[in-house]
């Protein structure tokens, strides 16, 4: 009898805690410590450079790509290279070895996520990862749960937004 019972305490308890996992997102506000600071106000915001500049390929594919030491290198080979960060980036570059960045944005692997519909629609970068030129440090601004993207998907102005499972799910 005590071990029916703590068999079935033992399910219900996990049951709630994968439900209360559904409705809580882990993710927003998720903001990870970077191996070299980086200030995307500094960057995006008070030197507007594009989100695109560094993150070449959200209009092109399905990710949007975590800047390379070539693209850092593009501007602090002449900028700021004093700084003891900037330092760092070069000590990267002389030695091959690769800036190792953490992701902000992160989809699950069972989530096919396309940036480019999504570009291609007309959507700026700011309806779903926030204002990132006023943040100093990013963190994620949505839950980027099903639910929110559904939400989305299922609004008047985006019809042609299918909300087939096949869409986002392998």
């Amino acid at each position: 009898m005590n071990a029916r019972l703590l068999s079935i305490l033992g399910i219900s308890t996990a049951f709630l805690v994968v439900i209360f996992a559904a409705c809580v997102n882990p993710r927003k506000g998720y903001r990870p410590s970077q191996p070299i600071p980086f200030s995307h106000q500094l960057h995006a915001g008070v030197n507007q450079i594009p989100c695109q500049y560094c993150h070449v390929s959200p209009g092109e594919g399905p990710h949007a790509s975590v800047p390379g030491l070539n693209t850092c290198m593009n501007c602090h080979s002449q900028v700021a290279i004093q700084k003891p960060e900037i330092q760092k980036i070069h000590n990267a570059w002389k030695s091959g070895e690769p800036i190792k960045w953490v992701k902000v944005h992160d989809m699950p692997d069972y989530v096919r996520f396309n940036h480019q519909p999504h570009i291609n629609r007309g959507l700026d970068c700011t309806e779903c990862h926030g204002e990132v030129a006023q943040m100093d440090v990013v963190s994620t601004q949505n839950r980027f749960t099903m639910g929110w993207c559904l939400e989305c998907h299922r609004q008047p102005e985006n019809e042609a937004a299918s909300t087939d499972c096949v869409t986002c799910h392998y």
